[in-house]
């Protein structure tokens, strides 16, 4: 406190000794120097007196003793006019008091504030309009004379030549106010931004000792009228009218001088051991005379933290890396620090049962994981895991990460536990599909379903289809990663009713399958199913050896094969890539009609992407029927050809032999082709298309007699695929074919 005192003391008495000597200066002239008396020690004024010179806090104003003249506090001066009166409280001192011998100067009262705009209250804050124009608005609305905006072209030099200027005009102040600039001000603001980006961004390329310098030039250099309102007189009214249109262009240059560009010297990395030893330089992917470059030098080491946790080290941490510039010879040493942690090995799944609803166990959790307990750390199985977890459509968040535990193994790696938080979503949903073609009518399939109804993943699935030529009922059971993960297990019922031109069928089936599916989530490369069907239908349609419409009942027993192979990036909107499927149904009849046959589907279609807009895709199938006669086949079952996910052009099985009512039933051979262009903008799309088919009464096609059909589609892409419209029409169309066909469903037509 002492040293606090002294430092806002001395000064004081600094000043006070110059002040002194100032004075005597001036008063007295000089004299030899003589032998100095001793100074009078006497203080100027007692503490005590200073003391009481010090105003009250506390005690009220001191009333000070009226002059010869003056009245007393209620009396009146007599004898003086109003003008004498005023002239009398000019001339008026201030109030003073004497405290201490020293005199305290009074200030008058200030009279009381009257404006009653102060003691209005605020109006209330959801009254307040916020698109009321402001007083600035309002200001510039008014007749007064308002500045043109300042219209400018800007340039760019040296950056072209080193791939920059594209990047650099994406950050441009100057280039985002698009060549206008409401005053001086705003411009230069601009100009001192745009040389900061300029020189941030050569920076991050290398080059350390860039210069950048933006500047404004006279674009008419010719002209020297100044710049603003008065470079073109005008009369009043029309300057007025044209005042916030530009009357002058100028030239704004961004000179951006890169010099020489700085690269490492030196690569260093100090880091624990690891196994094998020089896992974290080879995960960097930096060598001496690489560029300094902000980009290649963060991507390189998020390699490292990348290739750690795959390589059993679960913990490992980056430090701050070092880069010691040299500007003599434009070199830098970099030297990044990395805490590897200790190397692991996978350990027990455990389930976080203090986090949301758990909608299985740790069991379960471990099907779905692809490592075993003992193997080396793989961020990417652990990845792996928690996309399969989110796949089952069960959960609202999932979490996987590791704990390290105090076990050991016995090579020495320390046991990582997997910790899993489940949050399980509403198990219930409820979808609806919707669809419309010519041939087929409205169709609407409305599905409930209870993803969890036996845990674990042990789905209920109810579903019902309305529609003007279809009808039906379904159960189904499906149990997903049953006892391995990606095979599914699931048992069915359903009866529908179908009433087309080629036959009228009321059918009851039982079936179960095995399969290995993909999803939008989880695409596969491979997916297959096999499984039993039993099959009893009662069906109108035409007998090829009566020749007339009749009414038959089927029995029938079937293993259906399916083997698909995809290798596309889209499982509803693909954009490159191709895939193909085989599908194959050996069928028994059990009451003796028909006997039996195999029915064959081949599938393949290709897409390639030609511009960031267009994608040109093509389809093919074809289908055969071997081992029994057209006539002793459900008409059900045989192969037709036509509508939205067929022949488009051509309505519902509108392609192949005809009956003497000139009505479609069938055939055991079919060939379908397609060819379509998908043109996109935005989330809306274009689709011209051209399709080709037929069916034939033999069991291989004959690829004779080829129908096309040709139109056009709109697309409306959401985010769980697009919804389709088309309408086509066929080529050479004939008697029994409609002359227009319409589809509207989800997904692309192929």
């Amino acid at each position: 406190m002492g040293f606090l005192t002294l430092r806002l003391v001395f000064p004081a008495l600094l000043a006070l000794t110059w002040l002194t000597g100032e004075a005597s200066a001036q008063t007295t002239p000089p004299t030899p120097a003589t032998e100095t008396p001793p100074a009078d020690e006497t203080p100027i004024i007692t503490d005590e007196d200073f003391e009481k010179a010090l105003p009250s806090l506390t005690a009220p104003k001191p009333v000070p003793k009226p002059e010869p003249g003056q009245a007393k506090a209620g009396e009146k001066l007599p004898g003086k006019t109003v003008t004498e009166k005023a002239e009398a409280e000019k001339e008026t001192p201030p109030l003073s008091a004497q405290v201490g011998g020293l005199e305290v100067l009074e200030l008058p009262d200030f009279p009381p504030l009257t404006d009653p705009e102060l003691k209005t209250d605020l109006a209330p804050l959801e009254t307040f309009n916020p698109d009321a124009a402001p007083v600035g608005e309002a200001i510039a609305n008014n007749d007064s004379e308002v500045p043109p905006p300042i219209a400018y072209d800007l340039h760019v030099d040296g950056l072209a030549a080193l791939g920059l200027e594209a990047r650099f005009k994406d950050l441009s102040a100057l280039a985002g106010g698009k060549g206008k600039a409401d005053n001086a001000a705003m411009l230069r603001a601009r100009l001192t931004e745009d040389e900061q980006t300029a020189l941030k961004l050569l920076k991050s390329e290398g080059y350390y000792d860039a210069v950048v310098i933006a500047r404004v030039e006279n674009a008419d250099m010719a002209s020297n009228q100044p710049l603003g309102p008065q470079a073109n007189a005008a009369p009043q009214n029309e300057a007025r009218a044209d005042a916030n249109a530009p009357q002058r262009r100028l030239s704004v240059l961004v000179n951006a001088n890169p010099g020489e560009v700085y690269k490492l010297s030196s690569v260093k990395v100090v880091a624990d051991p690891t196994e094998p030893p020089d896992l974290v330089r080879n995960a960097l992917p930096l060598s001496p005379g690489d560029v300094i470059a902000a980009d290649l030098i963060k991507s390189a080491e998020a390699n490292v933290a990348l290739v750690l946790p795959q390589e059993g080290y679960p913990f490992a941490e980056l430090g701050l890396r070092d880069i010691l510039i040299d500007p003599q010879t434009r070199t830098g040493d970099y030297t990044l620090p990395v805490k590897t942690g200790p190397r692991a090995r996978f350990g027990a799944i455990v389930n976080d049962t203090s986090g949301g609803r758990q909608a299985f166990g740790p069991d379960h959790v471990q099907i779905l994981s692809r490592f075993q307990t003992g193997d080396l750390y793989d961020s990417r199985e652990v990845d792996d895991l928690r996309q399969a977890m989110t796949a089952t459509g069960l959960f609202t968040s999932v979490g996987v990460e590791p704990v390290l535990t105090d076990r050991k193994n016995d090579d020495g790696t320390a046991v990582v536990d997997l910790k899993v938080t489940q949050n399980a979503g509403r198990p219930r949903t409820l979808a609806a599909d919707l669809g419309f073609s010519t041939g087929q009518g409205a169709r609407a399939e409305i599905n409930w379903t209870h993803r969890n109804f036996r845990p674990p993943e042990g789905a209920l699935i109810a579903s019902i289809i309305i529609g003007t030529q279809e009808q039906g009922l379904s159960g189904t059971f499906r149990r997903s990663n049953a006892k391995r993960r990606d095979r599914t297990f699931q048992y069915g019922a359903s009866f529908n009713h179908q009433a087309y031109d080629s036959y009228e069928a009321q059918t009851i089936s039982l079936a179960t399958s095995v399969s290995r599916v993909s999803t939008p989530l989880w695409q596969k490369l491979w997916t297959w199913s096999y499984g039993a069907e039993l099959l009893a239908t009662r069906e109108t349609g035409f007998s090829k050896t009566r020749g007339v419409d009749v009414q038959d009942d089927y029995f029938y027993a079937s293993l259906p094969l399916k083997l698909n192979y995809d290798r596309t990036d889209n499982l509803l909107n693909p954009t490159k890539g191709w895939r193909a499927g085989v599908q194959s149904t050996p069928t028994l009849t059990l009451n003796g009609q028909g006997g039996y046959f195999v029915s064959n589907i081949g599938d393949v279609s290709y897409y390639r992407q030609v511009s960031t807009k267009w994608v040109v895709a093509a389809r093919g199938r074809v289908g055969s029927i071997y081992g029994a006669e057209t006539g002793v086949i459900a008409p059900s079952l045989r192969q037709y050809a036509g509508g939205g996910g067929s022949v488009r052009g051509f309505g519902y099985q509108e392609l192949g032999p005809r009956d003497a009512n000139n009505n479609p039933f069938g055939g055991r051979s079919v060939v379908e082709m397609a060819v379509e262009a998908r043109y996109r903008f935005g989330n809306f799309g274009v689709v011209p298309f051209i399709d080709a088919g037929q069916v034939y009464d033999k069991e291989f096609p004959e690829f004779t007699n080829i129908r096309f059909g040709i139109g056009v589609g709109a697309r409306y892409y959401t985010n769980f695929g697009p919804v389709r419209i088309d309408i086509a029409t066929p080529i050479s169309r004939r008697d029994g074919e409609s002359p227009v066909s319409l589809y509207v469903g989800i997904g692309q037509a192929f």
